[in-house]
């Protein structure tokens, strides 16, 4: 059984840092491109980054370029996502999803697994 599983999420105040894990167990990642996605209270969930297999391609959405970054470490099977400079309106659910596809892929219609997410509070 394949699962993604998040951790690190929690309140921190505006301004703040948190940086969110999601390891993987029952089949490896390394050949597959990662993405975080998130969702704000009462809204549709968006993408937030996205990385090809090896880390080549990255990509953000707009509301994180310059104060988020995806990475991963493909011998943890594990991929992060380090949140800098947090505001209140990027409080949301956010989730890891796992994509059998190597190249980058920014649809959520593409990834086939998904974690159960981890909130994250922002307080102004």
């Amino acid at each position: 059984q394949v699962q993604l599983v998040e951790s690190g999420g929690g309140l921190v105040q505006a301004g703040g840092s948190l940086r969110l894990s999601c390891t993987a167990s029952g089949r490896t990642f390394s050949g597959n491109a990662m993405g975080w996605f998130r969702q704000p209270p009462g809204k549709a969930r968006e993408l937030v980054a996205a990385m090809s297999w090896n880390g080549g391609r990255t990509s953000y959405a707009v509301p994180g370029k310059g104060r988020f970054t995806i990475s991963r470490d493909n011998t943890k099977n594990t991929v992060y996502l380090q949140m800098n400079s947090l505001k209140p309106e990027d409080t949301a659910v956010y989730y890891c999803a796992g994509s059998l596809k190597l190249r980058i892929v920014l649809s959520s219609d593409e990834y086939d697994y998904w974690g159960q997410g981890t909130q994250v509070t922002v307080s102004s």
